[in-house]
């Protein structure tokens, strides 16, 4: 019996273990992984099973250029695939954690993916001064910082998303799908107000979806997040995705050199203490997370 050939798609939208898959001719099907676990992202493509007018089991993921995705020590959170642009995306209000923004960096940078910081509400100019000081460690770092409002001045990311497959990420309350909605007027993005006494946004996007961008391009509206596990990384690559310590890894006296209280490191001297912090704390997290649970 001959076989059927397995068209190819991409996964425009994911809801757990459902997803909605694009075939090439513009159709969008119910899709479903085989078995139960589901390392599928949005973004992926991915080889189909049709199993009727309107759903599909997905047979297999075809490589990616591109993973990202969350880990720590008891699961995994997939984010997008096939992206080369994360846009991180951070507000004058409420306050967000510099610690989040420099986490998924370091994923950017090992997985080798461009990333752009997207200061947002820069109308609320009281908090701006606030908002512009906790990001000037990144700036110095050479990290790209847009400011603008969604409410006015979306179009000033269009040229950053021009021709590229884009994923906004970044904390609740950011104004992640106001964007979405301004930069893609049918997308009708669901959008909820900031809780002002916990300081913190409404979770609102619960699933990611991709949308097709005028002119060319895409872009992947992903949920909330209020933490970002690196526990997929090595330590090597963990060095590696700090791109202060490059011009001085290979330096310290000792090859298996933790960078702490080591005689000789070659890093103490020349990178900034937070950085080293940063890096010692997701090096003891990716240890823990190696090691052999009990």
């Amino acid at each position: 019996m001959k076989k059927t050939a397995q068209p190819a798609a991409r996964i425009v939208s994911a809801h757990g273990r459902h997803y909605v898959a694009r075939l090439e001719d513009g159709r969008e099907l119910q899709a479903f992984p085989r078995g139960k676990k589901s390392d599928i992202a949005c973004g992926d493509r991915v080889l189909l099973d049709i199993q009727g007018e309107d759903q599909a089991r997905i047979a297999e993921v075809l490589p990616r250029t591109s993973l990202l995705y969350r880990k720590d020590m008891w699961k995994q959170k997939m984010v997008a695939a096939n992206v080369d642009l994360v846009a991180i995306v951070v507000a004058t209000e409420p306050s967000f954690s510099p610690e989040l923004v420099a986490r998924i960096l370091v994923a950017c940078d090992a997985q080798q993916v461009d990333a752009l910081i997207v200061l947002n509400k820069c109308d609320l100019t009281a908090a701006l001064p606030a908002a512009r000081a906790a990001l000037e460690p990144f700036r110095r770092l050479g990290y790209n910082v847009l400011e603008l409002s969604a409410l006015q001045g979306a179009d000033a990311l269009r040229p950053h998303l021009a021709g590229r497959t884009a994923v906004f990420t970044g904390q609740s309350g950011m104004g992640k799908s106001t964007l979405v909605n301004a930069l893609v007027p049918d997308a009708r993005a669901a959008t909820r107000e900031v809780s002002q006494a916990l300081d913190s946004g409404k979770h609102t996007t619960t699933y990611a979806k991709l949308y097709d961008l005028a002119g060319g391009g895409a872009l992947i509206d992903s949920p909330g997040l209020q933490e970002f596990g690196l526990a997929q990384l090595d330590v090597n690559d963990l060095e590696q995705a700090f791109p202060d310590f490059r011009a001085h890894l290979g330096s310290c006296r000792f090859r298996d050199c933790a960078h702490d209280s080591e005689p000789g490191c070659g890093l103490r001297d020349h990178v900034a203490p937070d950085r080293l912090a940063l890096y010692h704390l997701l090096r003891h997290e990716i240890t823990t997370a190696a090691a052999p649970q009990y």
